[in-house]
């Protein structure tokens, strides 16, 4: 197990190891045993903090929301900055240093778990990079928080359950923000834009070559650029939100579903009930029965 540094705790200082006998019980827990944290904390403006594993046999994620560092792997060198997340997987060899003028200030988590690479898979970063660009995201900072709160709360069982599905939303938060972060490396893929552009049009239609040029792309270069971010196409995104406004329609009212259908922009009513059922597995009459159960 790879054991985080001895830069020395200040008080507003937080570091956590987990105790061994919660890790052998994560470790055949069925609700945590796939993703567990082994150790955590908090460093605020660490001066001098600096380490180096020629081993690292665990997985580490450390959050940089204030100064800067450096940090190393054997094929590449990073200067890391404000808002940028280091991830470190099992066998990384790595060292970090803070700076000497402005010092980082992290949130770190070492984890385990026999989906630990799967959930760092989930989040679709270039397999030859360790730094992603995130920004400071207040939800992600309260996350920790969170993580690091059960520290203060003894050594049961429930509480650790607990902190072990804190990672686990903490790693699926991680997952939903990379589509809008790989969107910055592209000139115009702005996706807040984009996706505010089709729940405005909702109630209508929407055609690929109006969502390229709210963006002024090309359609084949936005087609392309959408499908890599998010896997799927922008059309089927639009339809998506449809039946999702669908459901909600479905869940609220008792309006006949040929109302629904045109309010969605959808003369026939038999198109609309087999998109619904293509996105949302049932029919529109089928979704409505299992709501009365």
């Amino acid at each position: 197990m790879s054991q985080p540094s001895n830069w020395p705790l200040p008080p507003q200082g937080v570091r956590f190891h987990v105790p061994e006998v919660i890790l052998r019980r994560y470790e055949s827990n069925p609700l945590c045993h796939d993703l567990y944290p082994l150790r955590f904390g908090f460093y605020p403006h660490a001066s001098g903090h600096s380490m180096q594993r020629e081993q690292h046999d665990d997985y580490l994620l450390i959050y940089c929301i204030d100064g800067a560092a450096r940090l190393s792997t054997p094929t590449q060198h990073y200067q890391v900055q404000k808002g940028d997340l280091a991830i470190l997987p099992k066998g990384t060899t790595h060292r970090y240093q803070a700076d000497h003028h402005d010092p980082w200030t992290i949130f770190w988590v070492h984890f385990e778990g026999r989906l630990a690479a799967e959930f760092l898979d989930n989040l679709g970063t270039p397999a030859n990079s360790n730094i992603v660009h995130l920004g400071v995201l207040p939800s992600l900072v309260a996350y920790f928080e969170a993580l690091l709160a059960v520290q203060k709360t003894g050594f049961s069982d429930r509480i650790f359950i607990h902190a072990a599905q804190q990672l686990r939303q903490l790693l699926s938060y991680l997952a939903v923000q990379m589509p809008a972060v790989k969107a910055r490396q592209f000139p115009g893929m702005n996706l807040d834009h984009i996706h505010a552009l089709m729940l405005q049009r909702l109630h209508g239609q929407l055609e690929l070559n109006e969502l390229a040029a709210s963006v002024n792309l090309s359609r084949f270069y936005f087609a392309k650029k959408y499908k890599q971010l998010t896997g799927h196409s922008p059309i089927e995104q639009f339809i998506h939100l449809k039946m999702e406004h669908a459901c909600y329609l479905l869940d609220v009212s008792d309006r006949q579903i040929s109302a629904i259908a045109r309010e969605l922009g959808y003369e026939d009513p038999y198109y609309f009930s087999r998109l619904f059922r293509k996105v949302i597995g049932l029919s529109p009459r089928e979704y409505q029965r299992v709501r009365y159960r």
